[in-house]
């Protein structure tokens, strides 16, 4: 006798590494999982939704079929870039996700609200996500509060692009005899890239840069402990970091604050600033670890999502959920 079909959910995480994809149930939790190492196109119509779809479907019928007999129901979709490009997204991939899978809900989260979720679940408070760029916000589980996130050109204040940025900066000023320069950032930064005087020609015609920069960052953090310029630009990305949780975090209580992204690997060295810097700017905040990441997030908003209903707050650009009907 074949077991009962349970009632399953779909949670994604899409962003610049690729896709995840993890299939479960409200009662059994996640129970098959999948990636793709390729990142979803973007292009004149902002995330191409053909292109998602022909990424995730296979990863997602795989995860199902291991699952074994669960009918999926309802799916939430965490992507990058989905308040600022993901106009054609959200007005076609609910109804593509109830024509191939036969999802009846359908929640389209910015990447930011699953790094939220991941990091503190459904408590008030604020995040701040840092990678190669730096993205705050923050809820009082009525709306959403957001700060930079803008991209290495405009903003991303403190993130990886910007801290490595900033060290190949000190690195040419040592290497021109200016002030505020650091030899030892110049020596890390020629044996990362070549001499000096080439580092425009290899960083300017690239488009990764943003990529290329922050991979410098690892190598201000190991400098910091012995080099005043170095812990300078950390100090500063961590006031940077504070400055944008000051802007998100709820006004009344006594919030959570958690730190999440492949950034906050530097550790102390990092954390030890961002925690003083909090403690001048937010004395009555509590940063806690990160309870997950991303992916985690999806899976909790999923999980909410095929019981009922969601406990964080919706949004039009930030956190949306489509019903949909069908047979």
């Amino acid at each position: 006798m074949s077991r009962p079909v349970d009632c399953g959910f779909l949670a994604v995480d899409s962003g610049g590494s690729g896709l995840r994809v993890v299939v479960g149930t409200a009662g059994r939790g996640p129970l098959a999982r999948r990636a793709s190492a390729e990142p979803v196109r973007t292009g004149a119509r902002g995330i191409d939704p053909e292109h998602f779809m022909s990424q995730l479907l296979p990863l997602a019928r795989a995860s199902a079929a291991e699952a074994g007999p669960v009918r999926l129901t309802a799916a939430v979709v965490g992507a990058a870039g989905l308040a600022t490009l993901g106009a054609a997204l959200r007005a076609e991939l609910p109804g593509a996700l109830a024509r191939e899978l036969g999802v009846r809900r359908v929640a389209l989260a910015a990447d930011a609200v699953t790094a939220y979720a991941g990091a503190l679940g459904t408590r008030p408070g604020a995040v701040v996500a840092g990678g190669t760029g730096l993205i705050a916000i923050g809820t009082d589980l009525a709306g959403w509060r957001r700060a930079d996130g803008w991209g290495h050109l405009l903003g991303d204040c403190g993130g990886g692009a910007w801290i490595g940025r900033a060290g190949l900066e000190a690195a040419l000023r040592a290497h021109d005899g200016r002030e505020g320069g650091s030899a030892r950032l110049l020596g890390r930064a020629e044996e990362a890239f070549g001499p000096a005087a080439g580092l425009p020609g290899a960083l300017y015609p690239r488009p990764d840069r943003p990529a290329v920069l922050a991979s410098f960052a690892p190598r201000v953090a190991e400098c910091a402990d012995e080099d005043p310029v170095a812990a300078g630009i950390l100090r500063a990305a961590a006031r940077h970091m504070a400055d944008s949780l000051a802007a998100v975090c709820p006004r009344g209580g006594e919030p959570y604050v958690a730190a999440t992204g492949g950034l906050f690997r530097m550790g102390a060295v990092l954390l030890g600033p961002l925690d003083e810097e909090l403690a001048q700017r937010l004395p009555r905040v509590r940063r806690v670890p990160a309870e997950g990441d991303p992916l985690h997030g999806a899976v909790r908003l999923a999980t909410e999502l095929s019981a009922g209903s969601l406990a964080l707050p919706e949004d039009e650009a930030l956190l949306s959920v489509t019903a949909l009907t069908g047979d």
